[in-house]
């Protein structure tokens, strides 16, 4: 284990790791312990970055002129957030720098992620405003991070041990949940949830959520037979997961459909899930958007750990259709 201090951290090399950002904050931390385990996991070193900003004040007198605070002092500040979360790493077999960046976080922690393999932060840190459910730095990077993001909220404390009364952690089940919809984008991130699964010794679980008919589907040329369409997703998910198993064929796989909203199914997953894992957008989601609406609803509810995973190319996606129908072709 390597413990440098914050000042000689500044001049780490970049990431290449898990990268996690702290500022001091209770969501700050819960991500910090998670990703201390997925680096302790992964046998990665963990990266930790936090950002601070000098702000500039208008003065109240006639002059008009502006008072700033001295850069030298909120660096410290940094500096001191570090030195705490760095505190909490004692009982982790993990190598770990530290950095200290000048500029907005969510500007600095996307440049990390050009060359982190896992990009880490909680759900709303101090900067966030009373009553956000998502601060500005966990909405601005699961849609443009390099590589994949985890979205660790606060509730995730007790399983995480990181609560008062850890006996009133939920029951999770040794899973990761992956959400999928039939578009490519889902398709990839069910072999990145398929690899997490492997790697940490758990299941794999494959959700579909077929909606309620509303209005909003009132463009459907027929009414729709639900049974029908149950049937059918069934089948294409069996296909799936015998084309999964041809890649990760000593992974327990399930697949399931499930009759509801999906934004809803997923944040119940998410309770009782180690993980949940979703694309950046799907068949729902209009073209040009950065996140489709179930994941960004999901992350804005969920109850445990989400992975958002951008769309990538992967060799891998060329077989699918050799093992039968696929979602989204019907």
């Amino acid at each position: 284990m390597t413990d440098p201090t914050p000042a000689q951290a500044v001049e780490a090399p970049e990431p290449t790791g898990i990268v996690v950002g702290v500022d001091g904050s209770d969501h700050g931390y819960c991500a910090l312990v998670w990703a201390a385990r997925e680096a302790q996991s992964r046998k990665r070193p963990l990266h930790l970055i936090t950002a601070y900003s000098v702000p500039i004040f208008a003065a109240s007198g006639l002059d008009g002129g502006f008072a700033t605070i001295d850069d030298e002092v909120i660096r410290q500040g940094a500096v001191e957030v570090l030195e705490q979360a760095t505190a909490r790493l004692a009982g982790y077999d993990v190598e770990f720098d530290t950095r200290v960046e000048r500029g907005d976080a969510s500007s600095v922690l996307m440049e990390a992620s050009q060359t982190a393999e896992l990009l880490v932060f909680g759900s709303r840190g101090r900067g966030g405003f009373v009553g956000r459910l998502l601060g500005s730095v966990s909405s601005a990077l699961p849609g443009h991070a390099k590589c994949p993001t985890v979205t660790v909220p606060l509730n995730c404390a007790p399983r995480l041990g990181e609560a008062a009364q850890p006996d009133a952690a939920p029951q999770v089940e040794a899973v990761v949940t992956v959400g999928v919809d039939g578009s490519e984008q889902a398709r990839y991130a069910v072999l990145v949830a398929a690899e997490q699964a492997q790697r940490s010794g758990l299941a794999l679980r494959v959700i579909c959520a077929v909606p309620p008919y509303t209005g909003a589907m009132a463009w459907l040329p027929a009414p729709l037979d639900r049974q029908a369409l149950f049937e059918d997703i069934k089948v294409q998910l069996s296909a799936g997961v015998a084309w999964l198993t041809s890649h990760f064929p000593s992974l327990p796989i399930t697949a399931d459909v499930l009759d509801g909203p999906p934004v809803e199914v997923l944040v119940g997953a998410s309770k009782v899930s180690e993980l949940v894992v979703l694309g950046t957008r799907g068949h729902g989601g209009f073209a040009g958007m950065i996140l489709g609406s179930t994941t960004d609803g999901t992350l804005h509810h969920a109850k445990g750990p989400v992975m958002v995973v951008r769309d990538h190319e992967d060799p891998r996606l060329a077989d699918r259709s050799s093992f039968g129908p696929m979602l989204g072709n019907v």
